[in-house]
């Protein structure tokens, strides 16, 4: 899983934000670039915050650990469920824009990056009937002195730790993420994530009136059915 425990308590806190740089996690570089060869990832190679060797710890299935943490403590992931676990190992390590979300105190952290619902939802869904034993992955495990993860307490179902795909995505991950209100300014972990960004990147997303966030709301939906259309127009054209 995600380092994260790494980051919180080990990073030296930098005084300024990399508005174009990545993270300064351990894996991250220090200013994203292609990356063709990506074995895993790949919504990112364009661009990437990763090295693509990394990226050789995700490309088969099932996931054992990343680094020194495991994904196995309470047995293996169910596919789906390790193919969301995967996108967002992905985003945290590899996307060009996760450092617009930079942790203000920890700054190979993210924090309240914007999930849609329905990403959320589908998340909860792929992984409910997999167990777990931490609810917070940032604090909630015991670390050996090796750096590997170990389970503090029994495991349960996903579905008995959290309530719902809400709970799940603003506690798992500590303060990383949020859900956000808004169907279009959130990501999705896919190809549909350019046209989010457009807008939540932008000065007026970040610190606007309401009218201006109602208008780049409805402009970013215009966006979104475009592109659905133009995809659904690919699909008919490729039978």
């Amino acid at each position: 899983m995600l380092r994260f425990a790494v980051a919180l308590f080990a990073v030296i806190t930098s005084s300024t934000c990399q508005k174009y740089g990545c993270l300064e996690g351990d894996t991250h570089k220090l200013k994203p670039s292609p990356e063709p060869n990506m074995h895993e990832c790949t919504l990112y190679s364009k661009s990437s915050c990763c090295y693509a060797d990394f990226t050789e710890q995700l490309a088969h299935s099932p996931v054992i650990k990343i680094k020194n943490s495991y994904w196995n403590r309470c047995g293996q992931l169910s596919k789906s469920c390790e193919d969301f676990t995967k996108k967002i190992e992905c985003f945290y390590r590899c996307s060009p824009h996760a450092a617009h979300w930079i942790h203000p105190s920890y700054t190979a952290a993210i924090q309240s990056v914007p999930l849609c619902q329905s990403f959320c939802d589908d998340w909860y869904e792929a992984c409910k009937d997999d167990s777990i034993c931490v609810r917070n992955w940032l604090t909630d495990w015991e670390w050996d002195e090796s750096g590997e993860n170990h389970c503090k307490n029994k495991c349960i179902p996903y579905s008995e730790m959290y309530a719902n795909g809400t709970d799940m995505c603003q506690n798992m991950w500590g303060e990383s993420f949020k859900v956000s209100k808004s169907s279009c300014l959130c990501l999705q972990m896919n190809k549909k994530d350019m046209m989010a960004i457009k807008y939540l990147l932008s000065e007026s997303s970040e610190e606007s009136s309401s009218s201006s966030s109602s208008s780049e709301e409805h402009a970013c939906q215009k966006k979104l059915l475009k592109f659905e259309k133009l995809k659904g127009e690919e699909g008919e054209q490729a039978r």
